[in-house]
This record gives structure tokens, C-alpha cells and sequence, in this order.
């Protein structure tokens, strides 16, 4: 193997459910000769820079391997960051000097070999590298969307529960579409600030907030009083995408 292909290892991961190649920061950090501590050289450049989680990077728990010749020494918890190779371009770029250049160099070099690989399936099989490396982008690929089906899950409830909705309902049907007690949901709306009453007035208000979300709506109507007059009554409904939100929460809600 080159000393191009040894640089610095890359390797695949999912950010954002997409499997990428990536780079572990730390080799990285060491590669750079950076002066400042790996921790705080990392957290520096994303806030520097507005890298996103999930989006640019990816941060995983792991354990750090004991100094080798040391009795004492023992793992110890730490954060690896795994970084997409965009990321990992500008962060050597940003470096100013001739590790940074040659860094950027190779990573340029590296996505282009990607480019490169063999369309043709036959060739493909003849290629052991180029196999492997297929398998591993596929395998992870499957153990992504096994995991994206476990997070739509309660998305899934949701919609089973808002098809049989049509248009907006009061908080008491509401609850029956949820399957929650009516009390427990006008709870849940006053207490995460859905709801609320005003000093005198017996009726619930929508926060404004809730309706410009689309999630509530007000209905008002006009209730004949004896005197011959016409009472205005104005009334809190959930309207199908607040009853889709609500699904969700009390899905996610401990049974």
C-alpha cells in the first residue's frame, strides 16, 4: 500500500442516514501537529466555523486503549468525532501550513478514487477491495433503515389515528381520537402551553403561538339567549396537524 493510501484512515459511517466516508478527528489532529489539546481544538473549529451534528459530523462514545508499558493505566470514557471528508478539507485548510495542504491534497485524492471505481460488475467481482467495500456500504445502509423504521414508528400510529379525523374537533373528541382521558389531555395542553384560561372566563384560549403552528384553531358561534339576544361562545378545536403532533407525543409518552 502507497504512503498516499496510509495517510490518514478513512472510513464509512451514517450521518444524517446516509452512509458516507468519514475521517476519526483525532487522526486527523495528530496529522495537523495542532497545537492545542485535541477537545478543545475540535469544539473551537465547529463553533468557529457552524459545522452541525448529524449533518457535518457525527459523536460516538468510546473508550480510550491503555498506555502500553503503564500499570496503572486503565480505559478511560471519551468522544470521537467522526467527520465527513468536507468537513475534514476545510479543517485542514483552515491550518495554514504544509500538514494542512498535504491533508486537503489527499482527501481530494481520496474522493476521487471513490469517483473512480468500477461500474462494470464483472469487474467489480474481481476486485476484492472494491467488493468489500461495497458489502460494508450496503450492510450499513440496512442496519440504517432498520433504525429509521424503529424512529417512525410513532409516526406511523400517528397517521393510522388522523385518518379517521376530518377537519378540526374539540379537545374532548381529541382525546377519544388519542385515547387518552379528556382530563389528561386538557392537562397535557395547559401544562406544555397549548392552552390557557384568563382571570374570570371559564372558557379555554388557544395560545397564538399554537394556531399560527396550525396545530388549534378558534370557533366561534352564536348561542340564542331567552332575552332574545345572541351569546358569542368561542371554543378551542385541534385541527388534524395538531392532532398529529399530539399522536406523537403521547406515542412517545411511557405507557
Amino acid at each position: 500500500m502507497s504512503k498516499e493510501h496510509e495517510l490518514i484512515t478513512i472510513e464509512t459511517n451514517s450521518i444524517n442516514g446516509e452512509t458516507i466516508q468519514t475521517v476519526n478527528a483525532r487522526d486527523l489532529h495528530e496529522f495537523l501537529k495542532v497545537g492545542k489539546d485535541f477537545t478543545t481544538w475540535i469544539k473551537d473549529r465547529i463553533s468557529q466555523y457552524e459545522f452541525v451534528e448529524n449533518q457535518d459530523y457525527v459523536i460516538v462514545d468510546n473508550l480510550s486503549s491503555p498506555k502500553s508499558g503503564s500499570a496503572k493505566s486503565r480505559q478511560r470514557p471519551m468522544k470521537d468525532y467522526y467527520i465527513s471528508i468536507d468537513m475534514a478539507k476545510e479543517l485542514s485548510m483552515v491550518e495554514r501550513n504544509e500538514k494542512g495542504k498535504e491533508a486537503r491534497q489527499y482527501f481530494i485524492q481520496c474522493e476521487k478514487r471513490i469517483k473512480s471505481l468500477p461500474a462494470d460488475p464483472v469487474q467489480m467481482l474481481n476486485d476484492p477491495a472494491a467488493m468489500r467495500g461495497i458489502l460494508l456500504t450496503y450492510t450499513e445502509k440496512v442496519i440504517a433503515l432498520e433504525s429509521k423504521v424503529e424512529e417512525m414508528a410513532p409516526d406511523v400510529k400517528a397517521l393510522h389515528r388522523i385518518a379517521k379525523s376530518d377537519g378540526g374537533m374539540c379537545i374532548t373528541n381529541a382525546a377519544k381520537e388519542l385515547q387518552v382521558r379528556p382530563k389528561d389531555l386538557f392537562a397535557f395542553l395547559r401544562e406544555r402551553g397549548w392552552i390557557y384560561r384568563r382571570i374570570g372566563i371559564k372558557n379555554w384560549i388557544a395560545y397564538q403561538s399554537k394556531i399560527q403552528s396550525g396545530y388549534l384553531e378558534h370557533k366561534i358561534s352564536l348561542i340564542p339567549c331567552d332575552d332574545g339576544t345572541d351569546k358569542i361562545r368561542e371554543q378551542v378545536l385541534v385541527t388534524p396537524k395538531g392532532l398529529a403532533k399530539l399522536s406523537q407525543a403521547f406515542c412517545l409518552e411511557p405507557a
